[in-house]
């Protein structure tokens, strides 16, 4: 009799273990206040995932800053328009302005952070190393500023926007709902305030221009001032990563 109970402990022991060490059994053992703040945190974690699966067929409604904006009286105009109705010298110029190897990276410029890192050790300001990906994904779910949290979502989302999206659709979205004035959302809505056209029927040095005021585009002006004076800088650029841009190119 004894032989038999010595036999079965080890048995018993395990299946206590594994009763002890399963998820199940941790989860149902949380207060309920836990379990409840686990599965909203996952839950506001992941509906940027399945959005952004969603826009790669269906245009955003809005963004967050747009919102922003109409609430501060500014408006939020735009038009959306299709990348492969732009010229090519529009995607190009914005690569110039914004992100010259956006064709090369997933998501982060290691390049350029590593740069940046470098100039901040050497006493120079701390500039930004956003790319294209990054800055969409700060427009499409995120809001204005900088702050480490959302520093941190960022970085957290952007590899599904790359992975889901794909560098075409990521310039297109960016092309859609980037600021480019006040009140102004998107190169269509830019090109009807600048230019009084479509823009479709944007020049390249107008492509340019409208690209060079994204970093401050409720305070430059593409056609005077610092704006205009980045214009020959970017022309130059654009013909130099030509060879590169090859993804958001036809």
């Amino acid at each position: 009799m004894l032989r038999r109970l010595l036999s079965r402990q080890p048995r018993t022991v395990r299946m206590c273990g594994a009763a002890r060490s399963s998820p199940r059994a941790v989860w149902a053992s949380l207060p309920w206040p836990i379990r409840y703040a686990a599965l909203v945190l996952a839950t506001v974690l992941l509906l940027p995932v399945l959005l952004t699966a969603l826009y790669r067929v269906v245009p955003p409604p809005g963004t967050p800053l747009m919102v922003i904006r109409a609430l501060q009286g500014d408006g939020a105009a735009r038009d959306w328009v299709a990348l492969d109705t732009l010229p090519e010298a529009m995607p190009l110029a914005v690569l110039a302005a914004e992100d010259n190897r956006f064709c090369q990276h997933f998501g982060f410029d290691w390049v350029a952070i590593g740069d940046a890192i470098d100039e901040a050790r050497a006493g120079e300001r701390l500039r930004g190393a956003s790319t294209i990906s990054m800055q969409l994904t700060r427009n499409l779910f995120l809001w204005p500023g900088g702050g480490w949290p959302r520093k941190a979502l960022e970085a957290l989302w952007t590899p599904a926007v790359e992975l889901l999206l794909g560098k075409r659709r990521i310039i297109e979205l960016y092309l859609n709902v980037v600021e480019t004035g006040r009140g102004t959302f998107g190169v269509e809505a830019a090109a009807r305030r600048y230019y009084r056209k479509g823009a479709a029927a944007l020049s390249t040095r107008e492509a340019a221009a409208i690209a060079a005021i994204l970093p401050n585009p409720r305070e430059w002006s593409p056609e005077r001032g610092y704006g205009a004076e980045r214009v020959p800088v970017l022309l130059r650029r654009m013909r130099n990563i030509a060879p590169l841009a090859t993804c958001v190119t036809r």
